[in-house]
């Protein structure tokens, strides 16, 4: 362990500047550079809560330069022993000998590149001059997700809903410096309708975003429901809107709002329009119009976590020079 980097969240939060990060993703998503496996995934019994929790592996290599990967898990109760859903690590490696460069604390790691990556689809599918963005859900990645979409977006007014009232009003009291508005709402209706941007992080295993309230022109970015059988969004939504994900290695298997269209015949996968590397690679466009409704599903991905990981290991590497 010698010579290996430490990197915990207060650096990583305290090192993120959302506007870098992004355009650090953007590069590598435009790169052949990369090897990334399919992911394991694999849920196990949790009897203390009643539901499953899941165990993620996600390794990727830059040949002859980094590779890593990140080991975390997912407990959607840990609400009840007042603990964060996610936990994990990411190991960062010198892809030529092996060496163990840096430990990455990897929940702070997650919702960073997680967040750039949902303000890296936006770039390319909301509109330019989009300047309100309702926020459904009040867990780590909330805050981050604000943060990202105004780091590619004009935005003005911020809108946040949660189950817990108090929570949102809490999310809503970290942005007084900010240069936009932010407040909380009560329901997701009175504003779903009127934003330019809806951002939905939530482990909601039914729909929150119905597409009866959708209007021409808006962005629907899903990041939750990171299961087979659970969804943010619903069928109408999905059909009313351009469909894009991350990756089509991830996106077409591991998310319900996905996955259940395509199973019942709603979606398409042809239907889809293209993916974080066809759209970085110039390979396929985003938005074709101000009427479009564009959906962007992001299921992570371990190209992500690299990315973001070498970000923050040169970061660190910058502050002991």
């Amino acid at each position: 362990m010698k010579n290996t980097a430490l990197i915990d969240s207060d650096f990583i939060e305290d090192s993120t500047h959302f506007k870098t990060l992004v355009s650090a993703l953007k590069t590598g998503f435009s790169s052949n550079d990369y090897l990334v496996p399919m992911r394991h995934h694999h849920d196990f019994p949790n009897p203390e809560s009643e539901l499953d929790s899941t165990l993620l592996l996600m390794p990727a290599w830059n040949p002859g330069q980094h590779a890593g990967v990140k080991i975390a898990t997912v407990s959607p109760e840990n609400g009840k022993y007042n603990l964060p859903a996610i936990h994990g690590t990411y190991l960062y490696l010198d892809a030529v000998t092996g060496k163990l460069k840096a430990i990455l604390e990897a929940k702070s790691l997650t919702v960073k590149r997680t967040a750039a990556a949902s303000a890296l689809a936006s770039s390319f599918l909301s509109r330019e001059n989009s300047e309100s963005l309702l926020m459904i859900g009040t867990g780590a990645l909330s805050t981050n997700l604000i943060e990202a979409h105004a780091s590619v977006r004009p935005i003005k007014r911020v809108y946040v809903y949660g189950r817990d009232f108090n929570k949102a009003k809490a999310i809503c009291e970290q942005f007084t410096t900010a240069t936009f508005t932010v407040e909380p709402v009560k329901t997701i209706e009175e504003k779903i309708s009127e934003v330019d941007i809806i951002s939905s992080a939530t482990l909601s295993p039914t729909p929150l975003v119905f597409g009866k309230y959708l209007k021409p022109g808006q962005h629907v970015d899903l990041v939750g429901a990171y299961k087979k059988d659970t969804r943010e969004a619903d069928d109408e939504a999905i059909l009313k809107s351009s469909v894009y994900i991350d990756t089509y290695q991830g996106g077409l298997k591991e998310s319900g709002d996905i996955l259940i269209p395509l199973t019942t015949g709603i979606l398409k996968k042809e239907q889809i329009q293209a993916d974080l590397f066809e759209l970085c690679g110039n390979l396929k466009t985003g938005r074709k119009n101000d009427t479009e409704i564009t959906l962007f599903k992001s299921v992570g991905h371990a190209l992500e976590d690299l990315l973001a990981a070498t970000y923050y290991v040169n970061k660190y590497t910058e502050s002991k020079s």
